[in-house]
């Protein structure tokens, strides 16, 4: 590998994990970066390495929110837990499902996302919990369970989609979602890792080396996110959700 593509792995990493802490889609940054930088090697290779940054990226976030920002443990748990079981099925079954099929279905959920987030100026500036008990322990368990899945099958927009669902459905502010769902999204890695390792699909001098970067990036975006509070972060959430719809829609229409 060149110094200059090097460099530009490390540079694309750092801002990823920039994004990624404030409110997730940090792989639409990292994984195409890698696919064009490592373009000669295998995308099971690819997709491993690509969570190894990703991973430490987002434990970095979610320890630097940990300090300002406590999360209910008690849903992390009821979430995570289901999401890592999720992560580790969905990327042994990557190789059967095809991608395409997922594109235009995400492209629609994203522009609900971004429709609803911003027809509603007040959501997420301010927690008002919808369930409790019971309740909100099965739905976040359902969605960790599914996000945790889509993680291991295809993978853009999943912190995205963990935000909205802990904001839209749940009643967080997005400050405290944006926390939440770094843990939770801990989990989706660390399974995908071990599918991944188990048939050595990670390249782990190259990962190691891009997850400086990318640590460097998510305690500068979790800093900033803590500074600005819930009404930066849903701005922000808003243009990554532009983004994303963009370059999905992008990928797909390219392949018809």
């Amino acid at each position: 590998m060149s110094v200059a593509t090097f460099l530009f792995l490390a540079l694309a990493a750092g801002f990823a994990g920039f994004v990624d802490a404030m409110v997730g889609g940090g792989g639409l940054i990292q994984l195409p970066a890698l696919l064009i930088g490592l373009g000669n090697k295998p995308i099971p290779l690819i997709l491993g390495t690509n969570k190894i940054p990703a991973i430490l990226g987002t434990s970095s976030a979610a320890i630097t929110y940990f300090k300002k920002v406590r999360p209910d443990l008690r849903v992390t748990l009821f979430m995570a837990g289901p999401a890592f079981v999720g992560s580790i099925l969905g990327a042994r079954l990557a190789a059967s499902f095809p991608k395409d099929f997922f594109r235009p279905i995400i492209v629609m959920l994203l522009i609900a996302v971004a429709l609803y987030t911003w027809k509603k100026p007040q959501l997420g500036l301010h927690e008002t919990l919808k369930y409790s008990g019971k309740t909100r322990n099965v739905l976040v368990a359902g969605f960790g369970l599914a996000i945790g899945f889509y993680d291991g099958v295809f993978g853009p927009g999943t912190g995205t989609f963990l935000v909205f669902l802990l904001v839209g459905v749940i009643g967080y502010e997005f400050l405290k979602a944006s926390a939440t769902a770094k843990l939770v999204n801990i989990s989706t890695n660390f399974g995908a890792i071990l599918s991944f390792q188990i048939t050595g699909h990670i390249w782990w001098r190259l990962g190691l080396a891009l997850a400086v970067a990318n640590v460097s990036g998510a305690i500068i975006g979790s800093r900033l996110a803590i500074k600005g509070g819930s009404g930066l972060v849903r701005r922000v959430f808003l243009i990554v959700t532009a983004i994303l719809i963009a370059k999905v829609s992008y990928d797909w229409l390219k392949i018809q």
